[in-house]
Order: structure tokens, then C-alpha cells, then sequence
């Protein structure tokens, strides 16, 4: 009975924030789609659905986030080998700047791919707002998560298995398929999954390159909200979205709770060979998806009038020309900064608690049916996405007695609630790798919890903890989704102007978006360089 009180007196503060920040908006998301008048409406909701732009919109999210999933899956797996089993110059350098687009501002992706097919050499193409672009920055977006999901889990694969096969004949393409594709089938699988799941709920990108014309499910929500104001029909379509990303979700930990590769130390990468010239060419032209749209990003930045200048940048204190909003981008990118660091520690305080929680031994049956309780519920924001957050955000937490209309924490909490999921998949992996004896034996030593919590557990996960306060921050600065909703219009972050800055006709704007863009990669890409030097070799799946 000790144990469960203290295991319920832990779980208390991440139970209320995720009660009241993430329960009560979902829920009221989902009241505007299913109640009208006080009664319950299900048929209302079967009317949205069953209109012609929302199948259009299901169709084109469904085909595009597939197609998407099959390129990344294609480019990521050989990237994954190249980078995680063969031994290369740089390959920490390479890693991370696979990493960098996965926590880049999705408005950012979205305006460097639109200069990318502007270029003379693909303008010819008519690339610009077509299905074919979003596909690519969707997988330029997500590359980073087969790497790293695939990378980590072959990093700490057993070679005897395929060095017997070696032996016994097989050639390597048979070794891949009978001995190490079976064994990367979980991870893979779990690769897949979340990737669908974030292209399928792409939301930047996709309202950049994609207008009105191409729409998936979530730019269609914030259409619905922001543009027509039909509340119904944007709490419909969060509604099925929910369904959608739960079975995905279930699919996603059904993978990673099979036997799990992790490793305390690192199997050693080992020489090229001949047999690795496809995955290496299948490398590099995944690392000319990534580079190419940053290069072009930063050249269109530096580019005024057909000249180099840093004119561009030298705009960034001011407000632009003929902007509805007297903020400068330095004032922005401070109130991103601040959001940030107000969001990070926010995210590691409910995080690091729910790893805690979630890894403990249970000593009983009771004890284990609560944490795996519990452990599903804290892994439920996962499943919601940020635009549907916000939109909860909005219309639920706007009058008493939980009024947070005027509370400058309002933007930090949603981001950290984003971010909150993959500070507990960093976490958890190397804190379930700590032997319980070693806690016991502080035990036994007299020491109390928080003495063993301190020099047993925080002694091994303090590496882990400090990447997953940068995934945190770099997430929460390039937050668009929420934020968008969220933000008060005096007190913009610096994606929410970038994206009002693009809506502003005249050059001088676009040319302040580019280098306010060119700024805000900078400042991630520094955080992810430093996130990939604390990594742990064989932990680092999403």
C-alpha cells in the first residue's frame, strides 16, 4: 500500500497538468463536433465527412503521407547503415545534420522547398505548389527519424547471427534479408508508423507549398477555424484525425515492445567495402535533400535585387513594410527564446517524473496494471496534434474557472506538452537499462529515495537528459502548429511572424521571412549539433 501511494503521490502533478492542459481541450474538441444545443449530434459530424473537398482533403492526405513514408523508408534505411555501421569520417557531423531538419520550423521547410523550385534549372518543371514538392519536404522533414529509430537499433545489433551466415555462404544481400532485416523489423515498423503519422499531420509545410489547393487534414482544420470560423466542422475532422493517429500510435508501441537491442556499449562500426557503394549512393542523395534546401534557403536570403547583400538581415529589427503587426523579428525571435526556455523546463519537469514513474520495477500486480495505466494516458499527447491542441486550447480554456486567456503561459504549456513525448522516449530507454539492484543497494546503505534517485540514477541519465532538454527547446522554438493559435498578435514567437511575413505583399517582406528563417535554422541547428554529441550509441528512437 506504501509503494502505491507513493507511486500515486509522483503521478499526481503530471496527472493534473495533462488533466487540465491536454483532457479538458481534447475533450472540448471533440464537444463541438458531437453535442449541438446539448444534445448529442453524431450524424452532424457523418455530414462533414461526407463532404467533397473533406474527401478530397482525406484522399490527399492519406496518398501523400503514404507515398512520403515509402521515400523516407527507401533513402532512410541504407542512410541509417551508413551512418550507424560503417566506419566514416564526420559521421558525427552527419548525423547531426540529418537531425537538423526534423526539429526545423515547418514554415521554414516550406519557404526554403518554394525558393528550391524557383531556381532557373527546375522552374521549367512547374514544381511550385504541386503534390511532388510537399512529398519532398515531407520526406526531408522526417529522414531523421529512420535514421536515428533504424540507426540506433542496428548500432546495437549482435553481428554473430550474419557473421554465421557469412560463413555458412550467404551473400551479403542474404545476410540483410534472413539475418538483419528480421531483426530491424521492429524498428522499422516503428519508423514507418511515426512517420506516416507526421506526414499525415503535416501542417507548415503543407500550408506554404500546398495554399488551398492541396490541403491534408490538419490545414484543414486551421482553415475551417481561422478562415470560415466552422467550428463543427473543424472539431469533426479533429475527431477522426484522433481515431486515425490512436491506431497508429498502438501500431507504433506494439513495435517497440518487442525485444528492444539496447546496448551498453556500441558493436564497432566497420571498414566500406565494395558491397556498400548502393547504400552509400542512397545516402548521398539523401543528404542533397537535406542540404539543398538550406543552401538555396540561405542564398535567397543573401540575394537582393540579383546582388549579394546582407540587407536582409540588416531588416531584421524592424517591422517590415505595410505589416499589421508593429514586432520586429528581433523582438520576435526574443519571445520565441523566452517561450522556449519557459517550455523546456516545463517538458523536462512532466517528462522526466513520467520516465520515473513508467520505469520503476512494479512489485505487484496491482502496481503493474497502475503504471502500465498510467504509461498509456502520459503518452496520449503523442497522438493529438499540435493544431488540434491549440484549437482545444482556444476554445476551452477561455473563461472560469480555468481562464488562461491573458496567462503569458498559455504558449509555453502547449509547447511543452508537443515536446513532453519525446523528452520521455529520451529518457526512458536508459533509465529501464539501470539495473534496480543498484537502487536497492543504496537502499541498503541507508540512503534515501531522492539520495539514490540523485547518485544511482541521475549519475547514468544525465547525458540523456541534457539532449532531451535540447529536442525540447529546438522543438518549442520552431513550433507553428499551437502557437499559431495561441499566440497573442503583440507578442508573435518568431515562426507565427515569419508566416505573417510571407503573407504581406512586397519583396522586402519575403526577403525579412528568408532571413529571419536563416536565423531560426541557425539557432536549432546549434542546439541538435550539441543533442547529437550527448547522444547514448545504441539508444535513440522516437
Amino acid at each position: 500500500m506504501k509503494r502505491l501511494l507513493t507511486l500515486a503521490g509522483l503521478a499526481f502533478l503530471p496527472v493534473l497538468v495533462l488533466g487540465v492542459f491536454f483532457v479538458l481541450p481534447v475533450s472540448g474538441m471533440l464537444g463541438e463536433g458531437l453535442w449541438s444545443d446539448g444534445r448529442l449530434t453524431p450524424g452532424a459530424a457523418w455530414e462533414v465527412l461526407r463532404r467533397p473537398r473533406v474527401l478530397r482533403v482525406l484522399w490527399f492526405t492519406v496518398w501523400s503521407a503514404s507515398a512520403a513514408t515509402v521515400v523516407t523508408l527507401l533513402l532512410g534505411i541504407p542512410t541509417a547503415h551508413v551512418l550507424h555501421r560503417l566506419r566514416l569520417p564526420g559521421r558525427r557531423l552527419l548525423r547531426a545534420a540529418f537531425l537538423v531538419p526534423f526539429v526545423l520550423p515547418t514554415v521554414v521547410v516550406g519557404i526554403a522547398f518554394e525558393q528550391l523550385v524557383r531556381l532557373p534549372a527546375l522552374a521549367p518543371l512547374d514544381l511550385d505548389g504541386s503534390p511532388v514538392t510537399i512529398i519532398a519536404a515531407m520526406v526531408f522533414f522526417n529522414l531523421a527519424v529512420v535514421v536515428r529509430t533504424v540507426g540506433s537499433a542496428w548500432e546495437a545489433l549482435d553481428p554473430r547471427p550474419g557473421e554465421a551466415a557469412a560463413a555458412l555462404g550467404a551473400s551479403p544481400w542474404q545476410v540483410f534479408t534472413t539475418a538483419t532485416l528480421p531483426a530491424l523489423r521492429g524498428s522499422i515498423v516503428s519508423a514507418a508508423s511515426v512517420v506516416f503519422l507526421f506526414c499525415s499531420t503535416a501542417f507548415g509545410v503543407v500550408l506554404v507549398l500546398g495554399g488551398l489547393r492541396y490541403a491534408t487534414v490538419e490545414t484543414e482544420i486551421y482553415l475551417l477555424t481561422t478562415n470560415l470560423f466552422d467550428l463543427p466542422g473543424a472539431a469533426a475532422l479533429c475527431l477522426l484525425q484522433l481515431v486515425v493517429v490512436t491506431v497508429l500510435l498502438a501500431l507504433a508501441h506494439r513495435a517497440r515492445s518487442a525485444p528492444a537491442p539496447v546496448a551498453r556499449r556500441a558493436v564497432p562500426p566497420a571498414r566500406v567495402t565494395a558491397y556498400d557503394v548502393p547504400a552509400l549512393s542512397l545516402a548521398a542523395a539523401g543528404l542533397l535533400l537535406v542540404a539543398v534546401p538550406i543552401g538555396t534557403l540561405v542564398v535567397g536570403a543573401l540575394r537582393v535585387d540579383g546582388a549579394w547583400s546582407l540587407a536582409n538581415f540588416r531588416a531584421l529589427d524592424s517591422a517590415g513594410t505595410g505589416s499589421l503587426v508593429d514586432v520586429s523579428v528581433t523582438e520576435a525571435l526574443l519571445n520565441s527564446l523566452r517561450t522556449a526556455v519557459d517550455a523546456t523546463w516545463i517538458s523536462l519537469l512532466i517528462g522526466g517524473l513520467v520516465a520515473v514513474i513508467v520505469t520503476r520495477r512494479s512489485h505487484s500486480p496491482a502496481e503493474r496494471r497502475l503504471r502500465g495505466l498510467l504509461d498509456g494516458f502520459f503518452m496520449l499527447p503523442l497522438g493529438i496534434s499540435a493544431v488540434t491542441l491549440g484549437f482545444g486550447f482556444m476554445i476551452t480554456l477561455d473563461h472560469p474557472p480555468v481562464d488562461f486567456r491573458e496567462s503569458p503561459m498559455l504558449v509555453p504549456m502547449a509547447q511543452a506538452l508537443v515536446a513532453m513525448p519525446l523528452v520521455v522516449r529520451t529518457l526512458v530507454p536508459v533509465l529501464a537499462g539501470i539495473d534496480d539492484r543498484q537502487r536497492q543497494a543504496a537502499y541498503s546503505l541507508g540512503a534515501s529515495p531522492l539520495r539514490a534517485l540523485c547518485t544511482v540514477d541521475l549519475a547514468v541519465v544525465w547525458k540523456p537528459l541534457l539532449a532531451a532538454a535540447g529536442f525540447a527547446f529546438a522543438i518549442s522554438l520552431g513550433e507553428f502548429g499551437a502557437t499559431s493559435f495561441l499566440a497573442r498578435i503583440d507578442h508573435p514567437t518568431l515562426p507565427v511572424l515569419i508566416y505573417r511575413l510571407l503573407g504581406t505583399p512586397g519583396t522586402h517582406n519575403y526577403g525579412m521571412a528568408l532571413a529571419a528563417s536563416v536565423v531560426l535554422a541557425l539557432a536549432t541547428a546549434t542546439v541538435m549539433f550539441v543533442v547529437e554529441r550527448l547522444r547514448v550509441p545504441g539508444v535513440g528512437g522516437f
